[in-house]
């Protein structure tokens, strides 16, 4: 539908991302919640992908943007990060991560430039039922910057990265997340 509308395709952002419906210790997990998560937040977008690197292989060196064309996957801390109770969310976006890794080898050599953006406790529907949970854990320096990430900050890192910030990168994981992922003693 978007070459049909814009007959063309520059970048993709795969920003799809669903969270169980109920979070359940591993035993207790459940398959129906496990498939939507891993449907949504990893086969989504992996085909999704598949679908503009065929347009982007079909039509080589024609992208607007600096650098050529792009592909973003917005993964999550719960890539390298083990919550128990929402293992499914933390492997389909360790699934997500990799998927990213395989797609910026094999469309490299084609001018095809893939980032994976990395985000950590961010502001949004997902997250208001542990708000309290993580005002508390971030107050007590659970993310160095010691507050929340918001939609926003995902935004200006893809839109860097469209406008050509990044021009000798590819396969990168940029973290935008606040110093969580920093090891600290």
């Amino acid at each position: 539908r978007v070459l049909d509308g814009f007959g063309r395709l520059d970048a993709l952002i795969n920003n799809a991302g669903i969270a169980p419906r109920e979070r359940a210790d591993l035993p207790d997990a459940k398959e129906d919640i496990f498939d939507e998560v891993i449907n949504v937040n990893l086969k989504g977008p992996y085909f999704l992908s598949q679908l503009a690197a065929r347009y982007w292989l079909a039509n080589p060196g024609k992208s607007l943007l600096p650098g050529g064309y792009k592909l973003i996957f917005v993964t999550s801390i719960s890539a390298n990060t083990a919550s128990v109770n929402r293992g499914e969310y933390c492997i389909s976006k360790a699934g997500l991560a990799m998927a990213a890794q395989l797609w910026a080898t094999r469309l490299a050599a084609d001018g095809v430039q893939v980032i994976e953006l990395r985000p950590g406790v961010m502001a949004t529907d997902m997250t208001t039922g542990v708000k309290d949970k993580y005002d508390k854990l971030i107050g007590e320096g659970l993310v160095p910057q010691k507050r929340w990430g918001k939609p926003e900050d995902v935004g200006l890192a893809a839109k860097a990265i469209c406008r050509g910030d990044f021009p000798f990168s590819t396969g990168d994981v940029i973290y935008l997340d606040g110093g969580f992922h920093l090891r600290r003693l």
